[in-house]
């Protein structure tokens, strides 16, 4: 007997494409020592509008993620697989020259290091304006104004002449300032910024960051910020993905990822960073250990060695098998990877004082 299906309603048609849509990014690089894998089977979405903060320590991926989402890694050693596609087209298996239209107007990034990312040799100003004649057609005079224009947007004093400074006569805030006028300089849909706020004091540091926030509501760019600072990302990000030793390890929006971490990672890094409305003699706790060797990483859960909680999950599970990424209960779209069980996730966090997480954590050492 065969059974029939009703076609779906004509009305019904298929949920828009995201921006942003990364799924199973790879990037590998061969070595004499073994493969290093950076990133290994990250995913994520973004749309415009919205802010993604990818966080993790040192070698945990964050910026050989953001050169793949740039096709900075064509060209070289570098085994690059999966898909990222910005607005539907896909962009890892995009020829070299189809990649270098979309840079700088499609697809900008703000440096980590201003100092070394601008030329010496050449004025801030014409360094702007060439990236803006590079994707326009316009004479030298209209790309200077447009250099001009966008260094009195980013608050720079005085833009006619500082326009005519090289980078040494800018301060470091001035330079980052700077390079985040050459990045907006074409209207990017997309917009990387890599530790932006990097070696600058705090005051500054708070000032790049509403910079870049009213800039993304100026442009309605979609952005995604690079950083180790949790409070960078609580300040100015919609979303949190977490990575650690190359894969993603924790992902929500910032509200579950900050005030609901899943991960004992993430726990570390919001136990290892001075609160403002913590207590003043509060101790910080460091995450023991140092981050795993991306060509030799453990098996099982790539935290594992300096988990102070894989005691609390049975048959060393943690140790053997390596936990894949699950929907948190109750949640929506917070998704982790830890084999420990709700119930041991609330002792351990408890209502959570620090003299409850701390016992937690010695009963886990034991």
């Amino acid at each position: 007997m065969s059974v029939q299906t009703s076609p779906p309603p004509a009305d019904v048609t298929p949920a828009p494409a995201p921006f942003l849509d990364v799924r199973d990014l790879r990037v590998h690089f061969p070595t004499e020592d073994g493969i290093v894998k950076s990133v290994d089977g990250v995913s994520f979405t973004l749309e415009k509008g919205r802010t993604l903060g990818i966080v993790g320590e040192s070698g945990s991926g964050k910026s050989v993620t953001s050169l793949a989402l740039l096709g900075l890694h064509k060209g070289t050693r570098a085994r690059v697989s999966g898909e990222i596609r910005l607005e539907g087209r896909e962009l890892v298996a995009l020829p070299e020259a189809e990649m270098r239209e979309l840079r700088g107007r499609t697809v900008s990034m703000i440096f980590q290091d201003p100092l070394s990312a601008l030329h010496p040799f050449f004025t801030v100003g014409a360094q702007i304006a060439e990236a803006y004649r590079v994707h326009h057609k316009v004479s030298k005079k209209e790309a200077r104004e447009r250099a001009v224009e966008m260094l009195k947007r980013v608050g720079i004093p005085q833009p006619e002449r500082r326009v005519r400074d090289y980078p040494h006569q800018f301060s470091g805030g001035m330079r980052q300032r700077a390079m985040i006028a050459m990045s907006l300089v074409c209207d990017p849909a997309l917009l990387i910024a890599d530790e932006p706020t990097t070696a600058l004091d705090v005051t500054v540091q708070a000032q790049i960051l509403d910079l870049i926030r009213d800039l993304q509501e100026e442009f309605g760019s979609a952005v995604v910020i690079i950083t180790h600072d949790l409070g960078v990302v609580s300040d100015v990000a919609d979303d949190i993905l977490v990575m650690y030793g190359g894969r993603r390890i924790e992902y929500g929006t910032t509200r579950e990822v900050l005030k609901q971490p899943q991960h004992p990672y993430a726990w570390g890094l919001l136990q290892s960073m001075p609160h403002l409305t913590g207590d003043v003699g509060e101790r910080l706790n460091p995450i023991p250990g140092t981050p795993p060797s991306l060509i030799n990483l453990p098996d099982g859960c790539s935290f594992n060695p300096r988990c102070a909680y894989k005691g609390w999950v049975p048959e060393g599970r943690c140790t053997v098998e390596r936990p894949e990424l699950r929907l948190v209960s109750g949640s929506v779209g917070h998704l982790a990877a830890c084999h420990l069980t709700d119930a041991a996730k609330r002792e351990v966090r408890g209502g959570a004082g620090p003299d409850e997480r701390g016992a937690a954590a010695a009963r886990a050492a034991q």
